[in-house]
C-alpha cells in the first residue's frame, strides 16, 4: 500500500471536495482519499500494483481540478 499527496488547483467549496474524493474512491485499489482544502491537496492511499499515480492524476483531472 501506498500514500501520496498531491496538490490541486481549483478546489474551493465542500462540492470540490466530494468531487475529488468521490471520484478516487471509485477507482480500484483506492482505499481512502481524503482532501484538505485549506492546503489544496488531496492525500490517496492506494495499491500500486493496482492503480498508478498517473491515473490517480488523470481522475482528478476529469473532475476539472489542476494537479500541480
Amino acid at each position: 500500500m501506498s500514500t501520496i499527496t498531491l496538490n490541486v488547483q481549483g478546489m474551493s467549496c465542500n462540492h470540490c471536495v466530494n468531487s475529488v474524493e468521490g471520484a478516487l474512491g471509485k477507482l480500484v485499489g483506492v482505499s481512502s482519499a481524503k482532501v484538505d482544502l485549506s492546503a489544496n491537496q488531496v492525500t490517496v492511499s492506494f495499491d500500486d500494483t493496482v492503480v498508478s499515480v498517473d491515473q490517480l492524476k488523470e481522475t482528478i483531472e476529469d473532475q476539472g481540478y489542476d494537479v500541480v
